[in-house]
C-alpha cells in the first residue's frame, strides 16, 4: 500500500493486439498490385493535361481534419475493463464514484486534458501514470506506479492547500499536507516538484519536536522548483525557535525560486526571550545541497541558517557538506541574512543582501545583525562546531545593521569580489583570505566610528593567524583597516578618504605592504597603532603609498615591556600635507629608505634607527628628537627644509643619540 494521492482523468483504451492488427492491414494494402485501382461507376476518373515527361508536379492531397476532443464530457469507458499492457488515454471526465478500481500489471494511464476523481486506483506492478492526473480526491494503492514525467507540477487547488490568511489549525494542515505530497511525489519517481502560483501560510512551530523536524521538510534526491508566484509564509507564533523550510539530514537537494516570508513583524516576543532562531530556511547535517534564486524576507532570525546534526564531538555528528547558495535575495531578516554555525565546502555567490539586522517599525533587530556571519561555537577548548572551507564571492550587500560579512569563528574562508556597504572582517580565523572587495561607507556611523576591513579584534585571541587581506578598496570609513595577532599579510589594498588608513593592534610575524592610503579628510592619518599597544615584533611595513592631511605615521606605546622586539618601516612613499608623523614611547623601530613629505617627531623612543630616508618638509622640523629618546641611530638621511626650521633637532635630555652622515638643504 502506498500513500494517498488524488487525480482527474479522461481516456480511451488502445489494445495492443488491435494496434498490431491495424498496422498489419496497412502494410498489406501497400503492395504493388494495389497501387493501381480500376475506376468504377461510382469512382470518377481524374483527367489531366499532358505535360512534359520531365515534369515533377504531383497533386496535393487534401489535409485531414480531426474534430477536437471535448475533454469536459464524461468518459464512455470503464477502467475496470483494462487489460495488462493497455495504454489508457484520459481525455474525458471520469468519476470513480467512491469505488476502488483494480488495475492489472503493465498499465499506462496518460493525461490528455481529462480528469479522474473520487475513488481509489489499486495498481499492480510496472504501471505508469501522468502526474497531471493526481489530486486529493483519488487514492493510489497497491504497487507504486511511476510518473510518466519525473517533473511533478503541483497545483494547490487540486491538493487541498488553503491559501491566504488562515487559522493555526489550517496552517498546520497546510504544512502536513505539503510534506506528505513531497514524499508521495518522490515515491512515484518524481525528481522535481514544481510549484507555480501559491500563497499560503504554514505553521511549523511544533513544541513537541526539534525545530527542524517541525518545518516543511524536503526529502533527499529532490528538486523543489518554485516561481515568482510562489509564496511560503510562516504562520505567526510565539515560539523562540521555528523554521519554515528545512533541509535536514538529507542529500542531493535543490531549493530553487520562490519567496520565503518570516513572521518577524507579526511574531509574539512577549516572553522576553531573544527569539533569534526563527529561520526561513535551515540546512542541517545535509550534503550536496543547492539553494538557488530564492527570496528570504523578514525572518524572525536568519534568512538561511546552516548547521550540523549533533556537535563535533558526538558519535552521530553529521556536518553540512557541499552547499551552494547562489542568485538569492536576502532581505530584512531580523538577525542575519545567512548564518553558518557548522559546515564545510560552502559557496555563497552572486546573491543580494538588503537591510539585514535592521530595526523595523514593529520589531527590533537582534545581534549579531549581519548579512553573513560565520560563527562556529567553541567554548573553553571544547569544539562544538566546525566551519571551514567556505567561499563568499560576487555578492552585493547594502544596509546591514552591523557587518556585511564576518568570520566570528571559522577557518579557510575566502571572501572575494563582493560589493558591500557594511564592513568585512574576522574575529577569530586562520588561513582565510579577504580579497578584491569594494567597501563603501554610506551611513554616518560608518563614516565616523566604524572600520571597513577588520583583521581581528582582541590581542588575546590567538586563533588568528595565516590570514591575508589584499586587493580591497575601502572608501569613506572612519578606519580603513584594523589588524591584530600574527602571521597576517596585508597588501595591495586601496584605502580612500578614511579618517585613518590602517590601525595596528598587537601584531607579530606579519607584513603590511604595497597598500595605497589617500585621504583629504580633516586631520586624516595613514598608519597608526592603537593606544597602549603592547608589542609589534617581526613586522614589516613596506612599499606603501600614503597621502593624508595630518600624519603618515602615528605610533605610540609599542614594545615598552618587550625591548627585544623590532619592526621595520621601509621603502614607503608618504605625504603629510601640513602635519607631522610621530613615534612616541616605543622601542625597536627601523625606519629606513622611505621618501617622505612631512617631518617626524620622536619622544621617548629607544633602540631605533632612522637611515637612508629622503625627507622634505614645508616649514616643520625634518627629524625632531624632542625628548627622552635613548639609543637612536640617525644616519644617511637627505633632508630638505622649506623655511627656517631645523633639519634635525636634538634636545639635551636625549641620550645615546647618534647622528651622522646626514645632509640638509
Amino acid at each position: 500500500m502506498i500513500p494517498s494521492l488524488n487525480f482527474n482523468c479522461m481516456t480511451s483504451i488502445l489494445k495492443p493486439m488491435l494496434f498490431i492488427f491495424l498496422v498489419t492491414i496497412s502494410i498489406a494494402s501497400c503492395n504493388n498490385e494495389e497501387l493501381f485501382v480500376e475506376p468504377t461507376a461510382d469512382t470518377p476518373v481524374e483527367t489531366t493535361t499532358p505535360t512534359d515527361s520531365t515534369s515533377t508536379d504531383t497533386p496535393t492531397p487534401p489535409e485531414d481534419t480531426v474534430d477536437p476532443v471535448n475533454t469536459t464530457t464524461p468518459c464512455d469507458f470503464d477502467l475496470s475493463t483494462a487489460s495488462s499492457g493497455d495504454t489508457i488515454i484520459i481525455n474525458c471526465l471520469m468519476d470513480l464514484n467512491g469505488q476502488t478500481i483494480n488495475l492489472p500489471s503493465n498499465v499506462t494511464i496518460l493525461y490528455e486534458g481529462g480528469d479522474i476523481t473520487n475513488g481509489t486506483l489499486n495498481f499492480s506492478d510496472n504501471s505508469v501514470i501522468s502526474g497531471e492526473l493526481l489530486n486529493s480526491s483519488v487514492t493510489l494503492s497497491g504497487s507504486t506506479p511511476q510518473l510518466k514525467d519525473p517533473t511533478f507540477n503541483f497545483d494547490p487547488t487540486r491538493w487541498d492547500i488553503v491559501q491566504g490568511e488562515v487559522s493555526d489549525d489550517v496552517a498546520q494542515r497546510n504544512r502536513d499536507l505539503l510534506v506528505s505530497y513531497f514524499e508521495q511525489a518522490k515515491a512515484l519517481g518524481a525528481t522535481t516538484f514544481k510549484i507555480d502560483t501559491l500563497d499560503a501560510y504554514f505553521k511549523t512551530d511544533d513544541p513537541t519536536v526539534q525545530s527542524s523536524e517541525g518545518a516543511i521538510n524536503v526529502p533527499s534526491d529532490f528538486h523543489l522548483l518554485m516561481s515568482d508566484n510562489t509564496h511560503l509564509r510562516q504562520q505567526p507564533n510565539n515560539n523562540k525557535s521555528t523554521i519554515l523550510l528545512a533541509v535536514f539530514k538529507v542529500s542531493n537537494v535543490i531549493i530553487e525560486g520562490g519567496f520565503f516570508h518570516g513572521d518577524r513583524d507579526t511574531h509574539d516576543y512577549s516572553d522576553g526571550e531573544t527569539h533569534e532562531w526563527g529561520h526561513s530556511i535551515r540546512v542541517g547535517g545535509s550534503e550536496n545541497v543547492t539553494i538557488k534564486g530564492i527570496t528570504s524576507i523578514d525572518a524572525g532570525g536568519d534568512g538561511i541558517s546552516i548547521g550540523s546534526h549533533g556537535h563535533a564531538y558526538d558519535t552521530f555528528y553529521r556536518p553540512t557538506d557541499n552547499l551552494l547558495i547562489t542568485g538569492c535575495t536576502i532581505i530584512r531578516n531580523r538577525r542575519n541574512g545567512i548564518s553558518i554555525g557548522d559546515g564545510r565546502n560552502i559557496v555563497i555567490e552572486n546573491n543580494e543582501f538588503i537591510d539585514n539586522g535592521v530595526d523595523t517599525e514593529l520589531s527590533k533587530g537582534t545581534a549579531p545583525r549581519m548579512a553573513i556571519d560565520i560563527e562556529a561555537q567553541n567554548n573553553g577548548g571544547v569544539v562544538y562546531q566546525i566551519a571551514k572551507d567556505i567561499t563568499i564571492r560576487n555578492n552585493t550587500e547594502t544596509g546591514a545593521a552591523f557587518f556585511s560579512f564576518y568570520i566570528a569563528s571559522g577557518s579557510n574562508v575566502t571572501i572575494e569580489d563582493n560589493n558591500t556597504q557594511g564592513s568585512i572582517g574576522f574575529y577569530e580565523s586562520h588561513d582565510s583570505v579577504i580579497r578584491n572587495n569594494t567597501i563603501i561607507a554610506t551611513s554616518n556611523e560608518q563614516k565616523t566610528s566604524s572600520t571597513g576591513l577588520l583583521g581581528g579584534v582582541s590581542p588575546t585571541i590567538y586563533g588568528n593567524y595565516n590570514n591575508k587581506i589584499y586587493g580591497n578598496k575601502v572608501t569613506g570609513y572612519a578606519i580603513g583597516l584594523d589588524v591584530v595577532n600574527f602571521n597576517n599579510e596585508i597588501y595591495d589594498n586601496e584605502i580612500i578618504n578614511c579618517k585613518t588608513g590602517i590601525i595596528i593592534n598587537e601584531l607579530k610575524d606579519s607584513s603590511i605592504h604595497d597598500n595605497v592610503i589617500k585621504s583629504t579628510s580633516d586631520r586624516s592619518m595613514g598608519i597608526i597603532t592603537k593606544a597602549s599597544t603592547s608589542s609589534i615584533n617581526n613586522v614589516t611595513i613596506k612599499n606603501n603609498t600614503i597621502d593624508v592631511v595630518l600624519s603618515a605615521f602615528k605610533m605610540q606605546d609599542v614594545n615598552l615591556d618587550n625591548t627585544n622586539n623590532s619592526f621595520n618601516i621601509i621603502n614607503n612613499t608618504t605625504k603629510s600635507n601640513g602635519g607631522t608623523s610621530s613615534f612616541n614611547n616605543l622601542s625597536g623601530l627601523v625606519f629606513n629608505d622611505n621618501i617622505n613629505e612631512g617631518g617626524f617627531r620622536m619622544v621617548g623612543a629607544t633602540n631605533s634607527t632612522f637611515a637612508n630616508n629622503t625627507i622634505k618638509t614645508n616649514g616643520s622640523i625634518g627629524l625632531d628628537f624632542s625628548s627622552l629618546n635613548d639609543n637612536i641611530e640617525v644616519f644617511n638621511n637627505a633632508i630638505t627644509i622649506n623655511g627656517t626650521s631645523e633639519c634635525i633637532r636634538d634636545k639635551q635630555d636625549n641620550t645615546n643619540l647618534n647622528i651622522y652622515n646626514n645632509t640638509c638643504n
